[in-house]
């Protein structure tokens, strides 16, 4: 898919559209977000690992430094990591011959497990690689099965 692609295009435009109708204006910014967050979580790519005791959510980087990615949890189980890649400012004398990596906001959301520890989350990113790893709760003790007494009444 290049980048004068009809679907692009149309993104680009519903994106963009200036609405000047005071009415519409709060669906059309809420329709912009929609399309701009859907649109960071469809070219952000992301592997997610499941270990003996933690879950690890590895997500490409290049170029970004550790204040352009943010990572939180969202309504108690969500892990949200999210950022943004901006063009490198152009120089005098330079023209682009060739753009093809991607800029603008990035997005991936997860659903966590029960048993993800939310206390216990960690977050690297090396070489370009961002690794997210979320510790797992032990699971629950067994409890001891005590028998239970019923009382016998005389009819």
């Amino acid at each position: 898919m290049g980048f004068n692609h009809p679907l692009l295009d149309t993104l680009y435009h519903i994106v963009d559209e200036d609405n000047h109708d005071s009415n519409n204006k709060n669906k059309s910014e809420q329709a912009r977000s929609y399309v701009r967050d859907a649109k960071a979580m469809a070219t952000t790519p992301a592997d997610v690992k499941e270990y003996p005791n933690s879950y690890v959510f590895v997500v490409d980087m290049p170029g970004l430094k550790s204040g352009d990615i943010k990572v939180q949890v969202e309504e108690d189980n969500v892990l949200v990591v999210c950022g943004e890649r901006k063009r490198e400012e152009e120089k005098e004398g330079v023209k682009y011959v060739r753009m093809e990596r991607k800029v603008g906001k990035f997005m991936r959301k997860f659903v966590l497990p029960e048993n993800a520890n939310l206390e216990n989350i960690n977050a690297v990113c090396q070489d370009g690689v961002l690794s997210v790893t979320v510790e797992k709760l032990p699971p629950p003790e067994p409890k001891p099965k005590k028998p239970k007494t019923i009382e016998v009444k005389i009819a």
